[in-house]
């Protein structure tokens, strides 16, 4: 009796529905208003909180096991210690007693409570890492902290919510083609979806890791002033959206990767998401949207598969405006009227493009010795095909890489680029995972399947009997 007395001191919020009962009868009881509502609201929190944490200690308690030994795997775990913990739930901090087993051909010990319930990093309850992966994938964990303290329920330390998207990071990494591969099966893509638009490109972000100092003492050797972001590396992105009949754009699944070579490993989730569509939906309208960059469009049109290929209008429009300075100098009345009227040619007449580059044939005879016009007009020539901009309008197709250098901006930049942020590869990565996952509206889902692997079968071996009650 006493030890099942002992097991049942599970926090120090014993009693609190007794407590919370309490307070609501002599509310219920009470003929007057409160004089104070914030501070009547904030008792009532606190008291609902601590009931829910005495709540959610007993049942943890009925998943452990008080026994001689366990079976994990098929492997024969037996008892080294029965002692408290304290898991971070949702609701706060909860102590629960537990029993601690050591595996017989030697190892770490393994708790049978922890692996029932899935608890993560074995600390957190799966719901309150849930929500603390969530708040550090949209703000830094100083934020977070600040926000878990206002809303009264956990309070994470900064330090221990920086910790935790890098050490969740490993076992999603670890079988991310296998998660990722459920996560489009499940998806239904939008009935009225008739177009795919699929983009690739890049953002600059700051890395611990990226020869800052090197690079800068290399430019000095070669007799260069160190100038620009010389410890930035490029984060790759990318997209996939969906429009309907009207051009009117559905959703949007978007990808981000730490830099590494030719992008590949976001290629390869591209490349997985764009064939996971097409096997759904094998009617769509493949639209390849990206800037001039070579990389871009050397994977686009030979690895992707067939579709119509678009040079990103307003690159296009850039790079016109940049022969036109050349010629008439930026900012002059000339300038001006010739950039409005052939980017208006460019985007809306038939063969816009065959027309400007005319027109910048002309200028390049006029000005024979300004490259800026000479450029112009060769980067003009090498995406020719990709810039039928009125025929692609008339049929509601997509012809701006806005999608990406949106992603880039709010999935990298917004998170990662913040004053004084300098990242790894690992915890850069497991920002831009989970924060993916929340603006491809598939974070509930990959959770669920991120939890499971903390979780595993505990049986009884023949023969063990309890040492008190197993619950």
């Amino acid at each position: 009796m006493q030890a099942l007395q002992k097991r049942d001191l599970l926090s120090s919020d014993t009693h609190a529905m007794d407590q919370l009962q309490a307070f609501l009868r002599q509310r219920r009881e009470a003929r007057e208003p409160v004089e104070d509502l914030i501070a009547f609201e904030q008792e009532l929190h606190r008291l609902f909180v601590a009931a829910e944490r005495e709540a959610l200690g007993h049942e943890l308690a009925r998943f452990d096991l008080d026994v001689p030994a366990i079976e994990v795997a098929g492997e024969r775990s037996h008892r080294v210690l029965r002692c408290e913990t304290t898991y971070n739930s949702a609701a706060g901090p909860v102590r629960v007693e537990r029993s601690l087993y050591r595996p017989s051909q030697g190892g770490h010990t393994v708790c049978p409570l922890d692996l029932r319930t899935g608890i993560i990093e074995g600390y957190w309850t799966p719901l309150a890492a849930k929500q603390a992966t969530w708040v550090v994938a949209h703000v830094t964990p100083q934020e977070g902290e600040e926000l878990f303290a206002l809303l009264g329920n956990m309070t994470p330390s900064k330090s221990t919510l920086d910790r935790l998207p890098k050490a969740l990071h490993g076992p999603w990494e670890a079988q991310r083609p296998r998660f990722e591969a459920p996560l489009r099966r499940q998806e239904e893509i939008p009935a009225e979806a008739v177009t795919m638009a699929v983009s690739l490109d890049g953002v600059l972000a700051p890395m611990k890791d990226g020869q800052r100092h090197a690079k800068r003492t290399q430019a000095r050797a070669q007799g260069k002033a160190p100038s620009g972001p010389a410890g930035y590396q490029e984060v790759g992105c990318a997209t996939v959206s969906y429009y309907d009949r009207h051009g009117e754009r559905l959703c949007t699944r978007r990808m981000a990767r730490m830099p590494e070579t030719n992008k590949v490993t976001v290629k390869r989730q591209l490349t997985a998401e764009v064939m996971g569509a097409l096997i759904q939906r094998p009617d769509l309208q493949v639209v390849k949207v990206a800037d001039g960059a070579p990389d871009n469009w050397s994977y686009l049109g030979e690895t992707l598969p067939l579709g119509v290929e678009v040079l990103d209008f307003y690159h296009a429009a850039e790079r016109l405006g940049t022969a036109l300075a050349a010629a008439y100098g930026e900012g002059t009345p000339t300038y001006q009227a010739r950039v409005e009227t052939l980017r208006t040619v460019l985007r809306d007449e038939p063969h816009g493009v065959d027309k400007v580059m005319g027109a910048r044939g002309r200028l390049r005879t006029r000005y024979p010795r300004r490259q800026a016009i000479h450029k112009a007009l060769a980067y003009f020539r090498a995406h020719r095909h990709r810039m039928h901009y009125a025929d692609l309008r008339a049929r509601n197709l997509p012809i701006g890489s806005g999608v990406v250098e949106a992603a880039c901006k709010t999935l990298v930049s917004q998170r990662l680029k913040r004053s004084g942020m300098r990242w790894r590869m690992t915890g850069g990565q497991a920002i831009l995972t989970f924060r993916a996952l929340c603006q491809s509206a598939r974070f509930e889902r990959a959770w669920a399947l991120l939890g499971e692997t903390y979780k595993r079968s505990v049986t009884l071996p023949r023969k063990v009997i309890a040492f008190s009650k197993c619950r």
